[in-house]
């Protein structure tokens, strides 16, 4: 069996930075569905098509074809008064308390009693990625699977 259109991919992967550096100390895993992919970079599909079972690659990728460039004007800086008295660099808001939701989840990167310093990038933003990657399990997606998949790509 290869990767096509229609079989579920179960992959492990270990991601670095450009030069090199493991970013996480573990590999990871990831299932997706080929051919239905939201949550696969283009890049890495197009890569993936046509290998088999215990098959690895490693692919590098620029900024662009991960999550973006580093964009500072996602950085806010926001009184400290606003946030739980209980606050921490690392911890993340889907919404900035007092304000509307603007779909970013921000992370605090620093903290003082006056202000705290919120980036709504990814935390990988403006980086190149490396991408080893070793396909771990094949199946073909049942009808219903497929059916479902397609039903939500459409909404």
């Amino acid at each position: 069996m290869k990767i096509e259109a229609d079989v579920w991919v179960t992959l492990r992967y270990r991601l670095h930075d450009s030069q090199g550096e493991p970013i996480e100390e573990d590999d990871r895993d990831w299932t997706y569905l080929h051919g239905h992919e939201d949550s696969v970079f283009p890049k890495i599909a197009t890569a993936l098509e046509g290998l088999g079972l215990g098959d690895s690659i490693s692919l590098y990728l620029e900024p662009e074809d991960t999550f973006g460039d580093y964009d500072a004007d996602l950085l806010r800086i926001v009184a400290r008064e606003r946030f739980p008295q209980t606050l921490e660099a690392g911890m993340s808001f889907e919404t900035i308390p007092g304000e509307t939701s603007d779909g970013l989840i921000y992370t605090v990167t620093d903290l003082t009693d006056e202000v705290v310093v919120l980036d709504g990038n990814h935390p990988l933003a403006g980086m190149g990625l490396r991408f080893d990657v070793v396909v771990d399990d094949l199946r073909y997606a049942t009808p219903e699977e497929i059916s479902d998949a397609r039903s939500r790509r459409s909404h």
